[in-house]
């Protein structure tokens, strides 16, 4: 277990690599919900890189001995994105692979941020195979994307800011994929508030592991693939959401897409699928909030196309 102390202590360590990302009240009626609860969004789409993946990165590159071969990381696009910039930021070589399902707009993302980049598989899982086979060969060090203590420690750092920017916050909407934003929101509040996972229909692996009672392999698929859909959710971030996470809901892909589309219509807010999730719980009512219950939703990045959205140019 990691624990809020541990995830301030890294916090300080990287916090001048970061930006610390706004939190904008949304209002009762912002998003079309009922007048009982309140809502605020944290942006972090607004981070280095697009996306809170940047957070554990650095974690990663200030925390862990980096040899002369440098960094190699698996990614969807999004920590591939992140482990880039940081790299190119603490001038460390990179090398990135990443699956074929990644969006266009995050790979020439890694490209522009100067590291190697390998595409190649069709999800996640093939693209993680081909970073340890690169690991083990170069002796590059691996910086996993959500099973990783320090990854773990750098996502925390988000709610950590959070609950300084917003001290009244009920209830955490946090998107899954592997688990470590999850994880390590979950650590740094540690029962203090309430927090839920929101995964899509198609990619459940929390969903899949609370199940089971451990991680196992969930399917891979859907609208926000190229963000939430790895093979199980992470060894070292499961115990934690066993601890610490309250509920986990589900959303299909049209509503993904709805409140991605409602995001720009009424707040004006470019969100990615992945990171459109929370808000899709709430205008589905996957998760209905209690009257007075005063909600925090993560935006958790915007690396794709703005032109994709309906009015969006």
């Amino acid at each position: 277990m990691i624990t809020a102390a541990d995830i301030r202590d890294t916090y300080g360590t990287i916090s001048g690599h970061l930006r610390r990302t706004p939190i904008v009240e949304v209002g009762r009626a912002g998003l079309g919900l009922p007048a009982t609860c309140e809502v605020v969004l944290k942006l972090e789409q607004l981070q280095y890189s697009g996306s809170f993946k940047v957070r554990g990165a650095f974690a990663n590159l200030l925390l862990r001995t980096v040899p002369t071969s440098g960094v190699v990381a698996a990614s969807g696009g999004n920590h591939g994105a992140a482990v880039a910039y940081a790299a190119q930021q603490l001038g460390l070589p990179a090398t990135i692979f990443v699956p074929t399902v990644s969006s266009p707009v995050k790979v020439d993302r890694i490209r522009a941020l100067g590291a190697h980049l390998v595409v190649g598989g069709d999800r996640y899982a093939d693209a993680l195979a081909a970073a340890q086979a690169h690991a083990a060969e170069s002796g590059a060090l691996q910086v996993h994307a959500y099973d990783q203590r320090e990854t773990l420690l750098g996502q925390g750092s988000l709610a950590l800011e959070l609950s300084e920017q917003d001290a009244d916050v009920d209830t955490i909407l946090v998107p899954v994929g592997g688990g470590g934003l999850i994880g390590g929101v979950a650590a740094c509040y540690a029962g203090s508030a309430r927090v839920v996972g929101v995964e899509p229909v198609e990619a459940p692996t929390l969903t899949a592991a609370r199940a089971a009672g451990h991680p196992v392999d969930a399917p891979a698929g859907g609208i926000a693939a190229d963000a939430l859909a790895p093979r199980r959710v992470g060894e070292l971030t499961f115990p934690i959401t066993q601890s610490y996470v309250d509920d986990v809901v589900l959303v299909d892909d049209d509503a993904i897409a709805n409140a991605r589309a409602t995001l720009w219509e009424q707040l004006r807010v470019v969100a990615e699928p992945a990171a459109s999730v929370g808000v899709a719980a709430l205008l589905t009512g996957a998760y209905r909030p209690d009257a007075g219950e005063r909600l925090a939703v993560i935006v958790s990045g915007s690396n794709r196309p703005p032109g994709e959205l309906d009015g969006a140019g």
